[in-house]
């Protein structure tokens, strides 16, 4: 299966945060889009997430043979790891009214699963055989509940995803230094050489 997902769209650290932002501009109604609109985009982000996030994984693939079938809970815990995170972030605390909801759609995500997590070495079980995507989702979203995550939780500044922050002194600005850290960075050089000129035509 040919993959068109590139590097900067797996930039939230965990398998979690990456499927929320698959949700682009979230906070502009005029340009955000959902690259899950067509349910096949799972198929495809599960197929690269297999490799972006292997070490998360412990090896393990993901498997989504039936993209529109799992699509709803798919999205009920995108939406709501989304909701729940992003509230953290914004109140440095999570808010109980939102964690039944998230709790509920991570526990349809993994209704049908019949694996084994968590063994030393295996967080999400056997990597000789594959997890079905929406059960992984909902392991790696549930993982996102301790305290010490949660405090190295961030939203970028330049194009509001979550982000998990794992530099040594929590201080990482940007999802991705290559793409929103220098768009910034150019915006900003712009704006002082617009500045520049505008004083000295005065």
């Amino acid at each position: 299966m040919t993959v068109s997902w590139t590097p900067h769209r797996f930039t939230g650290g965990i398998l979690a945060l990456d499927t929320a932002n698959t949700v682009v501009l979230r906070d502009d109604p005029q340009k955000t889009f959902d690259r899950f609109d067509d349910p096949m985009e799972i198929a495809r982000f599960a197929d690269a997430a297999s490799g972006f996030r292997a070490a998360e994984l412990g090896g393990r693939r993901l498997q989504a043979p039936s993209p529109e079938t799992i699509a709803p809970v798919v999205l009920s815990i995108r939406e709501s790891t989304d909701r729940l995170f992003r509230g953290a972030v914004s109140k440095g605390a999570i808010a109980t009214g939102d964690l039944a909801g998230f709790l509920r759609a991570c526990a349809d995500g993994l209704t049908h699963s019949r694996t084994e997590i968590g063994a030393v070495g295996r967080p999400f079980g056997d990597p000789a055989t594959p997890i079905a995507f929406e059960a992984a989702l909902a392991v790696s979203a549930l993982s996102l509940l301790r305290d010490d995550t949660v405090a190295r939780l961030r939203i970028c500044p330049n194009c509001s995803w979550l982000f998990v922050d794992r530099s040594r002194n929590s201080s990482r600005l940007w999802c991705d230094m290559a793409v929103c850290g220098n768009r910034q960075k150019a915006s900003r050089h712009y704006r002082r050489r617009t500045a520049a000129r505008e004083v000295s035509d005065v």
